[in-house]
């Protein structure tokens, strides 16, 4: 295996400004307290919040996979242009302020507009429900699975679905047995980051649903109630929990690519 020749110091001391940027905060909140006084807090707010946005997180993502996954493998099979196009609508919602995320779904589904008044006479009420905090989460955060699906979709060698093509395997065969185990890790990275998106959401849920309660609106309230050191409590529990996300992430997709 050919060595890389080592970039010089500049590039180093970038990389290094970088790290100590990024990680310096998050070693502050970690060293500001032992992991007991921080479970201790965290159990003392109440399991009620985590199940919320696990329930929530875990629902909006698996509507992203469900609709991420294949819609990925539709567009990576599509013309560049119009395949640019589509990628560019769906990453709109990841650049909006959250809030103004939460202003557009109540425009749209609030028990005032025409769709949110249809769905509040059959039952299904958006804002201040569950379903509300699950559209919202939905809404920030889908559009990574069916982004990172096309890519990985588009880097595979077409060589391999043509060949199943030859052997007289339809499209679905195809997708299911040649193009997704090959893509899985991507996908599957897409899927966790989504994942992360989603439970961490707070904008776009505080406007649609501040009820019931979510992770990230019960650290603004915990924040506002109780001071810093509670809601260092909760940072903390975020903490932990992407970086065992992103780990496994980074696990699953290096073991499919090897």
């Amino acid at each position: 295996m050919t060595t890389r020749p080592s970039p010089g110091p500049l590039f180093l001391i970038a990389a290094l400004l970088l790290l100590v940027a990024v990680v310096a905060p998050v070693a502050a909140v970690l060293a500001s307290m032992p992991p007991g006084e921080a479970i201790t807090t965290f159990a003392a707010i109440g399991l009620g919040p985590l199940r919320v946005s696990l329930v929530a997180s875990a629902s909006a993502t698996l509507a992203a996979t469900i609709l991420g996954v294949p819609a990925g493998y539709y567009l990576a099979r599509r013309p560049l242009r119009w395949r640019a196009l589509i990628v560019f609508l769906l990453a709109l919602p990841l650049a909006f302020p959250p809030v103004a995320s939460g202003l557009m779904l109540i425009y749209v589904l609030g028990t005032r507009s025409v769709a949110g008044a249809w769905l509040a006479a059959h039952g299904l009420t958006v804002p201040d429900s569950l379903l509300g905090v699950i559209v919202a989460e939905f809404f920030v955060s889908g559009s990574f699975v069916a982004i990172a699906a096309t890519a990985a979709f588009s880097a595979l060698d077409p060589i391999y679905e043509d060949a199943a093509r030859t052997l007289g395997a339809n499209e679905w065969r195809i997708f299911t047995r040649v193009a997704l185990p090959a893509a899985a890790g991507s996908v599957g990275a897409g899927i966790a980051f989504a994942w992360l998106r989603a439970i961490g959401e707070y904008g776009a849920t505080s406007i649609v649903a501040f009820h019931p309660t979510s992770l990230p609106v019960a650290l603004y309230v915990t924040l506002a109630a109780l001071g810093v050191r509670q809601a260092l409590a909760l940072c903390y529990g975020f903490i932990v929990l992407a970086a065992l996300v992103l780990a496994a992430a980074w696990v699953l997709r290096r073991g499919v690519v090897q």
